[in-house]
């Protein structure tokens, strides 16, 4: 269904299109594994949905390939303890380039592009919502607190990055966390009154007895059925009414 467009020189995307009625426009933040086909397949089951998705490749420029990117989800997520032991170093090295404050600057400038595109295309009208996971659930976070186009977001068990200021988001946030992620529920109480004082309409959905990554059904180890399914569900109802 979808197709790898350019949005400028150095920055690739993934887009799917519905085949029927258009009922909003979605930009689609990766995990840090890079746009790899899990992402792929979840912006065509958005398409399906009726949306038109733009999922940015914001990883392969700093050496985060797709195919790197399965290599190290792969090791982290090993049934080996040791293979999993040994990959902390590696990813940590691998990643360091994404933590520093120069690239949340550029990947901020990037997702911007893909606002401009949604925002051009036809039948779009404004209705522009921003969603992703993990490293892109975070970024979701950044992203509508940094371009007032962003009409709705949804981040998945995310974190903003330090230079983001999210007392900014001038839109509603359906934020999804498992209670057994604990870094980000030492966090989440914080955030919430952040946001909160910041006049957000914030609505935190904590499920239980699952941790992070909950929706990814390629990971065996992390994915919750029952979680994913109601999350989904909950994200197209909350998409149909914000961007109606």
């Amino acid at each position: 269904m979808g197709t790898t467009i350019d949005l400028d020189d150095t920055i690739t995307a993934y887009l799917a299109s519905p085949e029927g009625e258009l009922k909003g426009a979605l930009v689609l933040i990766h995990e840090i594994w890079g746009l790899v086909p899990n992402i792929t397949n979840i912006a065509d089951r958005f398409a399906d949905e009726g949306y038109l998705v733009i999922a940015p490749d914001i990883m392969s420029g700093i050496g985060i390939v797709p195919e790197v990117g399965l290599e190290l989800q792969a090791l982290v997520f090993s049934a080996d303890e040791q293979t999993r032991a040994d990959a902390q170093p590696v990813l940590r090295d691998r990643m360091a380039p994404a933590r520093v404050p120069e690239y949340a600057t550029w990947a901020i400038a990037a997702l911007k592009k893909a606002v401009d595109y949604l925002a051009a295309a036809p039948g779009v009208n404004g209705r522009i919502a921003v969603t992703g996971f993990c490293f892109g659930g975070g970024y979701s976070f950044a992203l509508a607190g940094a371009d007032s186009r962003v009409k709705a977001a949804v981040p998945f068990y995310g974190q903003a990055p330090a230079t983001a200021d999210v007392t900014t988001i001038a839109c509603p946030v359906l934020a999804f966390y498992g209670d057994q992620d604990a870094s980000l529920m030492a966090t989440l109480p914080a955030v919430t009154t952040q946001l909160t004082d910041a006049g957000v309409d914030f609505r935190p959905h904590v499920f239980p007895g699952v941790g992070h990554a909950f929706f990814n059904d390629t990971n065996a180890i992390t994915y919750d059925a029952k979680a994913a399914t109601a999350a989904w569900e909950e994200t197209l109802a909350f998409l149909a009414e914000k961007l109606a």
